[in-house]
């Protein structure tokens, strides 16, 4: 039986704690920590666990729904605990994640929580600037705000939320556990309340045999969760003990040349766990002098703001006065003093020329070498820092030494059979890598080349294909819209873009916006098309009636030639071929991409599109099928993109 009903203002502001610290009913399984936002009582019948990313619309959505329960169900019957889970392809997740952590313990769980409104409510403006924003409307100082999001407190409390994700299943978001029941994605209000209206009156039960207050979350949660089953493991998980043939060649490196064993270590500049492992790093190659080296490779982390310029300083010294001065930058800017005024700061101890540098720091200069060893983390799954390999043989994390000592001490014994079978010692490497494991390619699909029925902008002769198979109305198709406008400044005049409509079932008015989308291409033209799709990704207003309308009004569309468009079928086969294709490919969501017979699904960030354009142009894939006859119903050649 649900709770007495509190006024909505009210539950936003009443027994909420204003600080950090308090003991909080938990469950191993579920744990709620002292650290943890909380609202409502700790002693509350039911406890909400939600699992949310801030760049997530359907989050955002759901955020309304979790306030009308607070409303509904008060303080006293609903606690109601908030954990990150930001995921890898919203760049600007993270980054909101840490700074929502830093309010919350600059200000407490009211302000955090008043910031999550925020966030939620202009999420279409999240990025740096709004974040700044956020918090002064709080009444908070940025610049603390900013420095506590940046500490090593900050990055844990994350990296714990996003391990309890993936231990109870949350794999995506928003994702939630009431009492320890599971309850995924942006549900409406009744599917909440029928878990929580059985839990209040399980817990009423308990209350009444006796069960102390405190203890009901703990008993709750241990006859309601049910652990995942867990995955069969994958390759990397299979293939720990495999040597991986990894490039050590044009790497700055420390130590001898001709070591006996060579570590390749993926970092990242401002990553509090890599700082961790230098030190782990300096004592094994202390135990082990003339047989280790470690050849460095730069993987600055998108959550990072400091890691770029930090890595851009390193290889800007590199280039102006060689190893021994990277190696110098290197162990210096693992000290932690990253800002602009440190770098330079750096720069002229080094005798660096200033001008350069800071044309280094601002511009990212070195990025062809960066993103060259990101590729290689990429290729290697080397996902996160540190990342290490050990004459190959994968090593991921700040291990203690002991571990390193033990890979080091294996690997030895390969090295030195090497060596008595005549294999010099500077050639080891080269040789281990003649035997060891290239990585996996990308996913490839074969689409067919484009042809007439297709709307596509971009050079006919393009070295680069990019199929996109998309939905109007899908959040994600419009957000990687703006990625793929930044993708093509990359890489200007070498990329053909084609479009493959691909409306979801669920989402009311995607057909529709399909069909006017070709009705605009029919009228005027790829460049009509491209328009209308402008358009509509471009506006903030939800995808209805109301916004076609206004869109082919804008564009000057006929009415009458529209409105019969929508009503005669004359698009439906070609909908149909593009969902065949899609089907064909093994394609099931949106936005999904093939570029150059290469697959990339989601909407993911630009250095995953530039990643895989990379490999594209590396690795031709074989010719594709030849294009199938044009139909009559749109025989528009491709046109310049509207400015």
């Amino acid at each position: 039986m649900a709770g007495p009903s509190v006024p909505a203002a009210a539950a936003g502001t009443v027994q909420l704690a204003t600080s950090l610290g308090g003991p909080q009913p938990s469950s191993e399984a579920l744990p709620v920590g002292s650290d943890d936002p909380v609202w409502g009582a700790a002693t509350a019948p039911v406890t909400l666990i939600e699992f949310s990313d801030l760049q997530c619309p359907f989050c955002s959505r759901v955020h309304a729904t979790v306030k009308s329960l607070q409303a509904k169900y008060g303080p006293n019957q609903l606690r109601v605990v908030f954990k990150h889970n930001p995921l890898p392809f919203h760049p600007n997740a993270r980054p909101a994640a840490k700074v929502a952590d830093a309010v919350l313990h600059e200000a407490g769980p009211a302000a955090f929580f008043r910031f999550l409104d925020l966030a939620f409510d202009e999420q279409q403006k999240l990025g740096d600037e709004a974040l700044s924003a956020w918090v002064m409307r709080l009444g908070l100082e940025p610049k603390a705000v900013f420095a506590r999001a940046e500490s090593p407190e900050t990055y844990d409390k994350i990296e714990r939320d996003v391990a309890l994700a993936g231990k109870v299943g949350a794999n995506g978001t928003p994702a939630f556990r009431i009492n320890g029941k599971t309850l995924t994605g942006a549900q409406p209000l009744d599917s909440f309340t029928s878990i929580i209206d059985a839990e209040i009156a399980a817990a009423n039960e308990l209350l009444r045999k006796g069960t102390a207050a405190d203890a009901v979350y703990k008993t709750r949660v241990a006859a309601n969760y049910v652990a995942p089953k867990p995955e069969p493991e994958d390759d990397e998980s299979e293939q720990d003990l495999v040597i991986w043939k990894v490039p050590a060649k044009g790497a700055p490196a420390i130590g001898p040349s001709d070591a006996l064993v060579t570590i390749v270590e993926f970092f990242d500049y401002q990553c509090s766990y890599c700082r961790r492992a230098e030190n782990t790093m300096n004592e094994l190659m202390a135990r082990y002098p003339k047989d280790v080296r470690v050849v460095l490779r730069q993987n600055p982390l998108p959550f990072h703001p400091r890691a770029l310029p930090a890595a851009n300083l390193a290889l800007e010294a590199r280039a102006q006065k060689g190893d021994a001065a990277f190696l110098v930058a290197n162990r210096r800017l693992f000290e932690g003093k990253l800002e602009d005024s440190d770098l330079l700061a750096l720069g002229k101890e080094l005798k660096l020329d200033e001008k350069r540098l800071k044309n280094a720091i601002a511009n990212n200069t070195h990025a062809a070498e960066i993103e060259a060893d990101m590729d290689l983390a990429s290729d290697f799954k080397a996902s996160g820092t540190p990342h290490f390999f050990v004459n190959g043989l994968r090593l991921s994390g700040a291990q203690p030494l002991e571990n390193f000592v033990t890979a080091v001490e294996t690997q030895l014994k390969v090295a030195n059979a090497l060596v008595a079978a005549g294999t010099p010692r500077a050639a080891i490497y080269d040789e281990i890598m003649k035997h060891a494991q290239d990585p996996d390619e990308p996913e490839r699909k074969e689409i067919p080349a484009p042809n007439a029925d297709n709307p596509s902008r971009g050079p006919l002769n393009a070295p680069i294909v990019v199929h996109e198979f998309a939905d109007f109305q899908c959040p994600y198709c419009q957000k990687v819209d703006k990625t793929l406008r930044e993708l093509e400044k990359a890489y200007p005049n070498q990329l053909r873009f084609v479009w493959h409509d691909y409306p979801l079932s669920f989402h009311e008015h995607a057909r529709a916006a399909a069909i006017v989308a070709r009705e605009a291409r029919a009228q005027k033209g790829d460049a009509g098309f491209w328009k209308m799709h402008e358009l509509l990704f471009s506006s903030d207003a939800p995808l209805n009636e109301e916004t076609l309308s206004k869109s082919a009004a804008a564009m000057r569309l006929d009415p009458k030639r529209l409105s019969i468009a929508r009503t005669d079928g004359r698009f439906d086969s070609l909908l149909a071929r593009d969902k065949a294709l899609a089907d064909d490919a093994g394609i099931r969501g949106t936005p999904a991409f093939v570029i150059n017979g290469y697959y990339l699904s989601g909407a993911q960030p630009l250095k995953a599109f530039k990643r895989i354009i990379r490999y594209a142009l590396a690795h031709p894939a074989p010719k594709l099928a030849a294009p199938v006859a044009a139909s009559a119903t749109s025989p528009v050649p491709s046109a310049p993109r509207l400015k």
